[in-house]
């Protein structure tokens, strides 16, 4: 491998950005107007390629790069906005232009960037953004990125793009980490942190992956053996995903820096003349949000307070999902400036290849053409919804001051003029939750239950306590009613007698005295009889008065009556929203199981007459075990079984392919690659490889068998029913895709082989050598594919670690090969091994000293 293109990054970057810290208010409205200017159009104070050029944008389908009508391009939300960021000058460059001005002036005030085309002659041009050297890292990212943010976190997808010449600052601008000070951190760590401030780790989720695009050839940075990661295209929709990659659960920032380390350590840098730490691939970063949304009322309610709340607890979570995208470029670089020779001139080459295929894209979609070449380059594919799509994008292009490079950022702000008429249709990704809803309704009834049998037995208790207190009272009424009555009755009996007493002495007396003072006698007699009666009379209206008591008392004895039976009424209406509720719950899991007879459906017609309906089919079955959540129930439903089956009963060369991909899927889970092995399906996918032409079938049956070979339990087997001598066979295709998967089985086959040395459960030779394998691994040791060569450089360190496997490698001229790999390997875990496994062995010390090479 050329020494220019396998140097790894160590996370610094290469120029620094200087500048004082300034603060910027940005303004962020609802989901649809973040991208509330006005696009501004370029204008000259010469003439100019842009002039009378077409304002209209061009508005595109969701998930797509072309397509679309013209539309005004003023007040239009979605415009991919762009703003323009200058790099001041280095060391090298104020020493080589020291007597010239920069070719670039900037008036940030006006939006406005002058490109000189010499002392007296410049072009003008507008941005969304100027950026000048002095502008801190913390307004770069409140212009430019936080907009885009704020509309992930409301349900829209994003992408934040940095484009320019190579060694300008793209990856300082979004990639800085800013570990030595906090102030240059770049957009991808400030973005992770406003994005964290706003989620809830309990009820939502952040998923990262971290992807470079490299020659071609899209690789995970968070694990390098992945290194051909496939892009699927939802033919529908036009969503582009990338079913492979990894993808990690984000709880805090910290980790976050951690995976940034982890993915830098692994993207390819090289020292060119322009710039020391050139990279060489192009970086994304993919941040998945899932966010609940809490509060939404619906538009009307109801007056009734329980039938609202009901309502609301029918009503599913509501879950907003945006995509963030991060796209590190690679930087444009002129050939005979940069000084690239060997391997990195190629790398040049398709830097340069996949940044003219979006520039393409870019000026079709300007030019509202009938046809934009999407599929030129995966770069364009992956970016299909950034430009012309359903995201919101942001692009800053970045240019340096020295007149040498005039040309380049020309090119560059032409680059971002264009950009600048790409108008994208938002799309809000939202869908309801009904899992969530179903264990909510759940637990609320549960609750229900519980809080009605709390109130009934409440309810119960305050009724027989009410029932014993009237009946308390009610006695005692009577009792005191009986005892004054009694008492009253006493007293006047007694009174009346002394009184009758007294009047008969009284008038014994007044029989002797005058006839005068007899008369004054009787009137005082006359006065006391009116008293007795007055006294009397109000005897009666107290024994009234306590009869009317007794009649309250009943009354209110039947006003409880009445309340408990109202209280009866209440229970039987909260019976009947249980009843309710548990209907509804029933029609959801009817609902769910409906959703879950659809796989049986499409199945069944795995086995249909019509070749076309079994193709379509297995094309289904094939997408839906590329999901991971979606294998296990393919399997239970027998969708295993049935793919096996097509294999051994179907010629048809499209459904050999398309079932060898979806049983290479579900081959990845280890429970699975058991029931494979124990329905035949080595037999049944040797006999598929032996009858196939087509590259592809074979590189699915490869991916499949490679799978397998990964399981230390189904070694024995899978060597027995002949796995590896299909590999051996599928080898003559020669297509380098097909070699890549034999070449990762046979990695995986001599990793689990060495494990089992190690641990002493396997002893004797390899039973790749014992198969004829060792020739082809030297063979293609040295391979110009990258994949081919770094799985067998594995595949023959793993070989080296067992002893008794050392003769016969000395013999088929591995020992050539680990001394090349101890050396020149760019991985350095497998330079190590290999390195510790010359040195430890005495029979391949024995044979270096024999063929004299110094080691």
């Amino acid at each position: 491998m050329a020494s220019g293109g396998g140097n790894n990054r160590n996370g610094t970057h290469r120029n620094s950005l200087k500048g004082t810290t300034t603060t910027s208010t940005v303004s962020t409205d609802k989901p649809l107007s973040v991208n509330s200017n006005p696009s501004k159009p370029a204008f000259k104070n010469k003439s100019s390629p842009l002039t009378g050029a077409s304002s209209g944008l061009r508005k595109s389908s969701p998930g797509s790069l072309g397509g679309g009508a013209a539309k005004d391009d003023a007040g239009v939300p979605g415009r991919v906005r762009v703003a323009v960021r200058l790099r001041p000058r280095n060391a090298e460059e104020s020493v080589a232009d020291a007597d010239f001005a920069d070719c670039v002036e900037l008036q940030p005030e006006l939006k406005r960037l002058k490109l000189r085309k010499n002392n007296w002659d410049t072009d003008t041009y507008e941005f969304d953004e100027v950026l000048t050297e002095f502008a801190s890292q913390k307004r770069v990212y409140e212009v430019v990125a936080k907009p885009v943010v704020e509309g992930v976190l409301d349900g829209y997808n994003g992408t934040i793009m940095a484009y320019g010449q190579t060694g300008t600052g793209k990856t300082y601008t979004l990639g800085r980490l800013g570990e030595e000070d906090t102030a240059n951190r770049g957009i991808m760590v400030r973005a992770m942190e406003d994005i964290l401030a706003e989620v809830s780790p309990e009820i939502d989720s952040v998923l990262v992956s971290y992807l470079q695009l490299y020659m071609e050839s899209l690789q995970d940075l968070l694990d390098p053996t992945n290194d051909n990661i496939s892009i699927v295209e939802e033919p529908k929709s036009g969503d582009v995903s990338l079913p492979g990659a990894t993808l990690v659960e984000i709880r805090d920032q910290q980790s976050f820096l951690e995976l940034l380390r982890l993915g830098e350590a692994h993207r390819h840098a090289a020292n060119t003349k322009l710039n020391t730490e050139s990279s060489r691939s192009h970086a994304l970063l993919m941040v998945h949000v899932k966010r609940t949304v809490k509060g939404r009322e619906p538009a009307h309610s109801s007056d009734n307070g329980n039938s609202t709340s009901m309502a609301r607890s029918l009503r599913p979570p509501l879950v907003r999902k945006g995509k963030l995208v991060v796209v590190d470029l690679a930087g444009s670089e002129r050939i005979d400036k940069s000084g690239s020779d060997g391997h990195t001139r190629e790398e040049a080459k398709s830097i340069n290849l996949s940044l003219s295929a979006l520039g393409k894209c870019i000026n079709a979609l300007a030019e509202n053409s009938a046809h934009v070449p999407v599929r030129d380059s995966k770069l364009t594919r992956l970016l299909r919804d950034s430009f012309g799509g359903t995201a919101r994008t942001s692009l800053v292009i970045t240019v340096g001051p020295s007149p040498r490079h005039r040309g380049e950022t020309a090119s560059t702000i032409m680059f971002g003029q264009r950009a600048m008429k790409v108008e994208n249709m938002l799309k809000l990704k939202e869908e309801f939750d009904y899992k969530s809803l179903a264990r909510r309704l759940d637990i609320q009834l549960d609750k229900l239950i519980m809080e009605h049998e709390r109130k009934q037995k409440a309810f119960e208790v305050e009724i027989e306590r009410m029932t014993a207190e009237a009946q308390n009272r009610i006695s005692e009424a009577e009792r005191n009613y009986a005892d004054a009555v009694e008492k009253e009755r006493l007293k006047y009996q007694k009174d009346y007698m002394e009184s009758i007493k007294k009047l008969e002495e009284k008038w014994m007396m007044n029989q002797q005295n005058q006839g005068n003072e007899r008369k004054e006698q009787m009137v005082h007699i006359a006065e006391e009889v009116a008293e007795v009666k007055k006294l009397l009379s109000k005897e009666t209206s107290l024994r009234k008065a306590a009869e009317e008591e007794v009649d309250n008392l009943k009354s209110q004895l039947a006003q409880l009556k009445m309340s408990e039976a109202s209280a009866n009424s209440e229970i039987l209406k909260l019976r009947k929203m249980v009843e309710d509720e548990v209907c509804q719950k029933e029609k959801l899991e009817g609902e769910i199981s409906m959703l879950q007879m659809g796989l049986q459906k499409i199945l069944s017609l795995l086995e249909a007459e019509d070749a076309d309906v079994r193709i379509h089919a297995v094309k289904v079955v094939a997408n839906l075990a590329a999901e991971e959540t979606n294998q296990q129930k393919i399997v239970e439903a027998g969708g295993l079984k049935s793919l096996l089956m097509l294999l051994g009963s179907s010629d048809d060369e499209t459904i050999h392919r398309v079932a060898a991909g979806a049983i290479a899927n579900l081959a990845m889970n280890e429970k699975n690659q058991e029931l494979i092995m124990s329905q035949g399906g080595i037999s049944l996918l040797s006999t598929t490889a032996s009858h196939a032409k087509d590259p592809q079938t074979l590189r699915m049956v490869a991916g499949a068998i490679a799978n397998l070979c990964g399981n230390d339990k189904l070694q024995t087997k899978l060597r027995g029913e002949g796995g590896i001598k299909a590999l051996l066979e599928i080898v003559k295709c020669g297509h380098p895709d097909v070699l890549a998967q034999v070449a990762r089985g046979i990695a995986n086959f001599a990793k689990c082989e060495s494990r089992a040395s190690t641990q002493g459960s396997k002893t004797g030779r390899s039973l790749l050598i014992e198969d004829g394998a060792l020739p082809w691994i030297v063979q293609n040791a040295n391979s110009d594919a990258s994949p081919i060569r770094r799985h067998n450089e594995l595949a023959l360190c793993h070989l080296a670690q067992h002893e008794v496997n050392a003769k016969d490698m000395i013999s088929e001229g591995a020992l050539w090969e680990l001394v090349r790999i101890s050396q020149d390997c760019p991985r350095e875990d497998i330079r190590t091994l290999a390195h510790r496994t010359l040195a430890s062995s005495p029979d391949f010390i024995a044979g270096l000293k024999r063929l004299r090479i110094n080691y």
